[in-house]
Order: structure tokens, then sequence, then C-alpha cells
């Protein structure tokens, strides 16, 4: 708990953050870097219109031990605005190639279909993800997400936002099925970042730019 602590208290001194969805304004470009205790990954994406974004995303399966190298396409099926809440869906599909690490072997064509959704208030958050992963190196495998979040204040335009979350993840080819993350999310501008411990004690950490 003290090593989670004193990292909140560096990325604190960020001084510039928005929530972290997969589309963008128009011309807007997004970074999105993640990494827990499975798996690593770096998401760079354009957004030329409302409707969707393109980009590159790699990652490193840590929990696999296979890297990928991916085309990703982010669709927004539907949005839902409304006086004090929004809701939206997306379609996220990426193709390209996967390697097993230490082996040796050839890349393989890869591919990933993911379903993805969310619901706020400027106090509630809530929202899913399904993923279908098939790395063609090894057996493809689903996983699902869902996470529910409060903000403790409501803050203005330009102020620092906090969010206090809860993401619980199932992992069912994994023998610990279901793993619990608490994450402190940070906003301000166009940068956001989140801290987190799950109930191994492993550090979470995800930090989104956009420009």
């Amino acid at each position: 708990m003290r090593q989670f602590l004193m990292i909140a208290g560096l990325f604190l001194s960020l001084s510039s953050v928005c929530f972290a969805r997969p589309v963008s304004y128009p011309d807007g470009w997004t970074l999105m870097v993640q990494n827990n205790d499975i798996r690593s990954s770096v998401h760079v994406h354009y957004t030329p219109t409302l409707q969707y974004s393109m980009g590159y995303r790699f990652e490193n399966w840590k929990d696999k031990g296979f890297s990928s190298h991916l085309v990703q396409r982010n669709h927004l099926l539907k949005r839902w605005n409304r006086s004090h809440s929004q809701a939206n869906l997306y379609l996220k599909t990426g193709l390209g190639v996967s390697t097993l690490e230490d082996s040796g072997a050839d890349s393989k064509l890869s591919g990933v279909v993911s379903f993805a959704g969310d619901w706020e208030t400027r106090r509630y958050f809530t929202s899913f993800a399904s993923r279908y992963t098939e790395p063609s190196v090894l057996k493809g495998f689903f996983r699902q997400s869902a996470r529910i979040g409060w903000a403790p204040y409501i803050g203005d335009y330009g102020d620092l936002h906090s969010w206090l979350m809860l993401q619980i993840d199932y992992r069912p080819e994994l023998d610990s099925t279901l793993r619990r993350t608490l994450l402190l999310r940070l906003f301000k501008g166009v940068q956001l970042l989140e801290i987190g411990i799950n109930d191994a004690e492993q550090l979470s950490l995800n930090y989104i730019l956009r420009l």
C-alpha cells in the first residue's frame, strides 16, 4: 500500500486528462498506454470523423507469452446524449500478426474483435467490454470486464477531476477466473491517468493523451 501511495503522489504532479474513449473528436490523435498483471499495450489512433478511428496497437500478453502488432479500427455504433448523461456503444476490430516469445517461431496472422459500452453522468460511471482474441500462435480466448465508478466531487471545466472505480475482469481460461481491481482515475485537460491495485496486490497503470 505504501508503494501505491508513493506512485500516486508522483503521478499527481502531472499538471495536465479526458475520458478513455476509443473515438475522439475529428482530426484528433490519441495515445493509450496500459500495463497490468497480464498485459501491456500501446495504442495510437487517429479520428477522421465522429464515427470511427484507425490506428496501430501493440500488445504483450505476459500470462500467455506472446506479442501482437495490429492495425485497429474503433467504430462508434451508437451514442445517446441526454441533458445529464451520455451512453456509447463501440465495435473494435484489429488485424495483424502475433509471435510467441522465446520460441523462434515465425509470426502468424492475428485478429481481435471487441464490443464495448459505457454510460456516465458527472457523478456516476459504468462500462463493460467483451473481447475475443485469435493470436493463431495459441488457442483463441475470450476476456470480459466491467466497471463502476463514482466521482467524490463535481469539478468545473479545467479542474483536476477524480473518480474511484472498481473493475472486475472475467478470465475463463485462467485459474483465477475473476480479478478485482480498485482504481483511482485522475484527469485534467487532455491527459488521463489511472492507478490501481488488484486483489493479488498487483499494480495497474494506464495513461491516455489526446492531441
